[in-house]
This record gives structure tokens, C-alpha cells and sequence, in this order.
């Protein structure tokens, strides 16, 4: 795709920048807790009409606003992929029956008095291993879900167990597209960058696995959980031919993933040998397969519990959460070419003064880049960019902005629900909002890693710990190759 560059503008005045950033949030608050309407569509299309308000008062045109947002939705057409196909692979693993395989076994092997601690451990081991937090979340999450349904754990706890350990394995795995980005904007060493990460990492996921390990005796040992489980079960093997073929979709997707293969053709591998176990094992005909790919599996087995838990997937399922990351992608691509976030940062980093406060202000930068633009990938490339050569000016290790933006952007993103990570976890999972029913929203909270580990940085930064001074000899630079993220305006 042909970039349009814009016009050399310079950068707006700190007022005019906040100015389509304050009144978007303004209607998101409006929106979300005066109504009670969780939609963030329509107020973040305001925005972007405000922002290219903003930006027409600066000079720019319309097509400059136009190229910018298209910039950031072209370069986060492969996460929408993505999305899409997890919705087709949903559908059709549980018509195979992989996923009820899943959860049999779930229900058979694992002890609901220790479950969210070892569905934080399985998550984490699996998106170690292949580097993707996202298919870690749409298969082996996706069943983790159920396995907890049964056992009686809400469903935001264990999403909160989910997108802890996913995004824990994501954050370190030198396999991750987000680990490479961070070492390759900062220009420091992957490994270096991994090794760095651990001090905040490791206590991070280690309160974390002690609050789930105390957290899932309490929750799962009430009530009748023994008869739901049975239940479940005998409904499971009454409506599906288990075995070990129905685990073949998912044998295949892990290994294809720990070999590098692209997410989106090994995702679309797993969507194929889905169909063909639901054709070949449970009697399914070719137009079944492609309904479920399409419009996610429904089945009726006269247990209201499980027909919740079976009755989703598809394409169409993904709509509402792709629909508002385009919204999301559109406005943070306005605000990033008419360099809105350009002063904010700027503004930030003339009042720096000390480690401390750069340190932080790395972190908060990327947290609110989150926040406002709604893509991972901004929230790693903005601040590194900018904040490198206040790092180098202060004589400190680009290693520590690297640590930074990689827990103010990839453990963050999960965490805000219009944000690339965000939407396709509460997608994934089927976490929904509706009638002013924000229970499932708990699961933001209750991922305790993903908060936990920029809060443990912003403590080593107040305190001085792990605050790595230069040494020009040992941050070698990374030749590691990372995706394509969006460029920022050549600054002036």
C-alpha cells in the first residue's frame, strides 16, 4: 500500500492536541456509565470527526486525515483477520468437538480447588511456547472458560486467569511479535530485553498465581459444583464423539505456531481440520461446517447451562468487536498523523527532570496511548521513538524504556476493551456487555499480571531499583525483524 505523506505541519499546541483526546473521553463517560450503554462505536467516531476538526484548523486536508487512518486500519488488518478467523475456529472446533474434548478432559484431570491457578500456569506455558497470546486466548482460553463455567468459577475470574498467563507467555517470548517490536524500536537486544523484563515479570506473575491459587478454592468448592460437573460431562459425551482425533485441530494449530508459521494461515489450518473432524467424526455435512464457520454452532441438548457454553463461534459472532476496532484504529491514525500525540509526548518530556520521572512517564505514555489510540502496536512505537533520546541524554539503558513500553503496551492492551487486545479477548471468550450488566468487565481487574507488572515498574523507578545505567558495549542492537507498525510524522 502506497503511503500519502502530509504536509509538513508543525506540531499543535498542547490545548488544541488535548482537545479531540478531552471530548472523545467525554463521550465514552457519557455513553458507558450515564447510560449504561456499553457501545464505544458511535463516540469514537465523534472523535475521529473531531480530530480531523482539529486537524483542518492546523492545515491539514481531508485526504491527509484519511491517509493516516487508513495507514494504522491497513497495518491492523492482520489482527482483524485474525479475529475473524478465531470466530470461524470457535464455530467449527466445537462442532469437531475438539473444545468439548477440552473440557471433558479439563473436568476429568483438573482440581477445581487450585483451577484458576492452573489456568493461569497452562496459559502461560502455551503462549511461551508459540509466542501468541491471541491464539493461546481463542483455544486453549476458550476451553478454560467452559472448564470453569462447570466448576462454578464466574466467567471474569477465570478470563482474568486467561489473559494473565497468555499475555505473561506473549510478553516474553522472544517468538512474539510484541517482544521483537520493543528491543527493535529501542535498538537493544532481544535477549537483553527478555532478561531485563524478569524483575518486574516474575514477582508480578507470582502474586498473581498466589491470589488465584486462594481465589479458586474459594469460588469453585461452593454449591453444587460436583452435580454441574457431572452434568456437563454426560451432556458432553451424549452430544459429541469424543476421542483423540477431536484434539487433532489443536496438536496442529500449537505446532504450526511454535514453528513460526504466520497466525493467520495456521489459524485458517486449525478452521480446515475443524470442519473435516466435524464432517468425518460427528456426522456433520459440508454445508453444517460452513454454517458453523459462519454463524457458530447451536445445538439444543436440553441443559441450559451447556447450550450457553456450546452456542457460539462464527463470523458473525466477531462482528461488534471488529466494527469497534476499526472505529478504534481510525481515530488513534487521525490523532497520530495530525500529530495530537506528538505534543502530548513532547509536552510531557520537557518537564523531565530526573530518571525517576522519565521512567514513569514511559510507562503512563504507553498505558494512555492504550487508551486513546486503541492499538498495542502505537502504544510500543510512539514512546520508544520519542522517549530514546531523553534516555541517552540522562545516561540510562534504552533497556529500561524497552521494559517500559513493553509493560505499558502488550500487558496493558488486554485490559482496555476498544484496544486491539482488549476487543478480542472479550470477543474470544464471550464476554459480553448488555442491559447495563458490566459484571464481565471484572475480568480487567482481575488479570492481575497484566496490571501488576507496570505498577511494579513505576516502584522500581521511584526507588532507583533495576535502573540500568549505559554501557555502549553491552546494548548491542537487535537485527531481529518485527512487523510493520505505523510511522510517525518525520518531526521538524
Amino acid at each position: 500500500m502506497k503511503d500519502y505523506t502530509a504536509p509538513a505541519i508543525p506540531v499543535p499546541s498542547l490545548p488544541l492536541a488535548l482537545i479531540p483526546i478531552v471530548l472523545t473521553i467525554a463521550l465514552l463517560g457519557i455513553q458507558i456509565f450515564y447510560y449504561d450503554d456499553f457501545t464505544p462505536h458511535i463516540p469514537l467516531a465523534i472523535g475521529f470527526g473531531i480530530t480531523a476538526v482539529v486537524g483542518w484548523l492546523q492545515g491539514y486536508r481531508w485526504k491527509d486525515i484519511e491517509s493516516g487512518a487508513f495507514r494504522v486500519l491497513h497495518v491492523a488488518m492482520p489482527s482483524i483477520a485474525t479475529l475473524i478467523i478465531v470466530g470461524m475456529l470457535v464455530g467449527t472446533w466445537i462442532a469437531s468437538g475438539t473444545v468439548p474434548m477440552l473440557i471433558y478432559l479439563g473436568l476429568e484431570l483438573i482440581n477445581p480447588s487450585w483451577f484458576l491457578a492452573a489456568a493461569m500456569l497452562m496459559c502461560s506455558m502455551v503462549s511461551l511456547a508459540i509466542g501468541s497470546s491471541w491464539t493461546t486466548v481463542g483455544t486453549v482460553g476458550l476451553a478454560l472458560i467452559g472448564i470453569g463455567d462447570a466448576f462454578g468459577v464466574p466467567i471474569y475470574w477465570t478470563a482474568g486467569a486467561v489473559v494473565s498467563g497468555a499475555f505473561f507467555g506473549d510478553k516474553i517470548s522472544p517468538l512474539s511479535d510484541t517482544t521483537n517490536l520493543s528491543p527493535a524500536v529501542t535498538e537493544t537486544n532481544i535477549f537483553d530485553h527478555i532478561r531485563y523484563m524478569m524483575p518486574t515479570t516474575v514477582p508480578a506473575m507470582l502474586i498473581a498465581l498466589a491470589i488465584y491459587a486462594m481465589a479458586g478454592g474459594a469460588e469453585a468448592g461452593a454449591g453444587d459444583a460436583l452435580e454441574r460437573i457431572d452434568a456437563i460431562k454426560q451432556g458432553l459425551s451424549a452430544s459429541f464423539e469424543m476421542g483423540l482425533w477431536q484434539l487433532l485441530p489443536l496438536v496442529v494449530v500449537i505446532g504450526l505456531a511454535f514453528f513460526k508459521v504466520a497466525p493467520i494461515p495456521a489459524l485458517f489450518t486449525g478452521v480446515m481440520l475443524g470442519g473435516g473432524v466435524a464432517i468425518l467424526s460427528q456426522g456433520a455435512t459440508i454445508h453444517d461446517a460452513l454454517t458453523f464457520a459462519h454463524s457458530g454452532f447451536v445445538i439444543e441438548t436440553g441443559a441450559a447451562t451447556l447450550d450457553s457454553l456450546l452456542n457460539r463461534g462464527g463470523v458473525t459472532s466477531m462482528t461488534w468487536v471488529v466494527t469497534l476496532m476499526m472505529f478504534a484504529l481510525a481515530y488513534g491514525g487521525a490523532l497520530e498523523r495530525t500529530r495530537c500525540l506528538e505534543a502530548i509526548v513532547d509536552a510531557i518530556m520537557k518537564r523531565l527532570k530526573s530518571f525517576r520521572g522519565l521512567q514513569t512517564s514511559a510507562i503512563m505514555t504507553s498505558i494512555a496511548t492504550n487508551v486513546v489510540s486503541g492499538d498495542v502496536y502505537l502504544s510500543i512505537a510512539l514512546p520508544g521513538r520519542m522517549y530514546k533520546p531523553a534516555y541517552d541524554r540522562m545516561g540510562y539503558s534504552r533497556l529500561n524504556l524497552s521494559r517500559a513500553i513493553e509493560e505499558g503496551g502488550t500487558l496493558v492492551s488486554p485490559l482496555v476493551p476498544w484496544n486491539a487486545g482488549g476487543a478480542f479477548v472479550m470477543g474470544a471468550l464471550g464476554l459480553t456487555v448488555a442491559g447495563g450488566d458490566f459484571s464481565q468487565l471484572l475480568y480487567i481487574p482481575l488479570a492481575f499480571a497484566c496490571w501488576l507488572s507496570p505498577m511494579i515498574g513505576i516502584l522500581y523507578a521511584q526507588l532507583g531499583w533495576f535502573s540500568r545505567r549505559a554501557e555502549p558495549e553491552s546494548d548491542t542492537r537487535t537485527t531481529t525483524d518485527y512487523r510493520a507498525v505505523p510511522a510517525m510524522e518525520e518531526r521538524e
